[in-house]
């Protein structure tokens, strides 16, 4: 269903690909209108429909994953093995304007989804290539999600860790796909600008591992620099201006006052001690750099007399940097989120909402959030669309190459 009038409108993008990332840079688009056609095998669906039922993922009535990263797009169930599917794929290929993919090198030679493959069939098509570890070298086909080629492989699941006898810890779902589908978006309007000057699209493509680099850019800059990573820190070696407190309710906060010129005076008012302005021990950086754990301790002991709200409250009003270490359900009812409209309400969802992608363009409306399609719900129409006669089209479904 295309959002006349919107920002991408006029766009057809074909997501032939699976999981998170590749799709997750669709469903942007289709926040802005773009037509997404998802291709994804007869009868059990694109493989992150089963992701719902892993071990650990908190049990709900919805497939959530499925909700957030596949939703305003309709569901083309094509089985890309069987030979009557390639007159389908090429008769959508040669009217789409981006065909987005992360399968394995392997698969996509195969099944003759190559960049030398498709562009031929459409020279105006943006060719969008997500891969775990990118397009050349010794592991340009091995197969990775976010965990492995983003969290893990790019040092930030080591850098992140406590102190060094803290385990290292495993990634929320998504975590890294997300980015890394922005990352893809980003790459595909660049494309699609440059096509606007050449008439031609082209290939573009990243890895989630070159974003896990680049989430992690700041320690990478440092060992390029030869910085010395041999010390880690432990809990209040950083200074207890920008250290992690727990309040008497069990929330946990995190100071930032990295401005502490200005914002030391605040805290020490705001807790109730304006003379430790003026206290030796505190007075200057050094000092307090010196007498960390001293306090550090005095804070911890501050702070776990009253709850969270209320020091937020106090925070807030002293106008000193801070951030709560947040839980998922907070965001339910938090005046902001509500504000920015970042969980926005699924249409005929009965209330149900979604996350919105973190795009936002001054004076374009993004597109009313409609639900995920079930496996092959679009297919007959889609069919119809280029062109098949229904007799066809049952013959299709008949012999597997298609479902619907």
């Amino acid at each position: 269903m295309v959002e006349t009038g919107s920002l991408f409108g006029d766009l057809l993008v074909l997501d032939c690909a699976s999981f998170i990332a590749g799709p997750a840079a669709a469903t942007i688009m289709s926040d802005f209108g773009a037509r997404v056609i998802k291709i994804e095998p007869p009868v059990t669906g694109d493989s992150y429909r089963q992701l719902i039922h892993v071990p650990g993922m908190p049990p709900a009535e919805r497939d959530y994953f499925w909700l957030l990263d596949n939703r305003n797009k309709e569901s083309l169930a094509l089985d890309l093995k069987h030979p009557d599917a390639r007159p389908v794929l090429e008769a959508l290929i040669a009217r789409a304007d981006v065909f987005i993919t992360n399968f394995p090198g392997p698969i996509r030679e195969k099944l003759k989804l190559t960049p030398d493959d498709v562009l031929p069939l459409n020279e105006r098509l943006v060719y969008a290539s997500l891969t775990p570890y990118g397009e050349e070298g010794p592991e340009k086909d091995r197969t990775g999600y976010d965990a492995t080629a983003w969290w893990a492989r790019s040092g930030l699941m080591d850098s992140v860790r406590a102190n060094p006898d803290t385990e290292p810890a495993i990634s929320v779902p998504g975590m890294g796909d997300h980015p890394t589908a922005v990352a893809l978006f980003g790459a595909i309007i660049a494309a699609l600008y440059r096509r606007e000057k050449t008439g031609k699209g082209g290939v573009v493509s990243t890895s989630l591992l070159a974003n896990g680099l680049w989430s992690n850019g700041l320690w990478m800059q440092a060992v390029l620099c030869d910085a010395d990573f041999s010390v880690r820190l432990r809990r209040g070696q950083r200074g207890a201006l920008t250290e992690l407190y727990k309040c008497r309710d069990g929330r946990w906060f995190m100071l930032a006052l990295l401005n502490y010129l200005r914002e030391w005076p605040l805290l020490a008012n705001c807790v109730g001690h304006p003379e430790w302005v003026e206290d030796p021990r505190f007075a200057t950086p050094e000092a307090r750099k010196e007498n960390t754990p001293v306090l550090l301790k005095l804070l911890e002991e501050i702070f776990v007399t009253a709850d969270w709200p209320e020091w937020r409250e106090r925070f807030t009003e002293a106008g000193i940097t801070f951030g709560p270490i947040a839980q998922p359900d907070d965001h339910l009812a938090c005046r902001q989120v509500a504000a920015n409209n970042m969980l926005p309400e699924i249409a005929g969802g009965e209330g149900l909402r979604t996350v919105d992608s973190p795009i936002r363009l001054a004076d374009e409306q993004k597109a009313v959030p409609r639900r995920a399609p079930t496996i092959g719900e679009n297919t007959r129409r889609i069919l119809s669309d280029i062109g098949l006669a229904e007799a066809e089209i049952e013959r299709m479904i008949a012999s597997g190459a298609a479902a619907g």
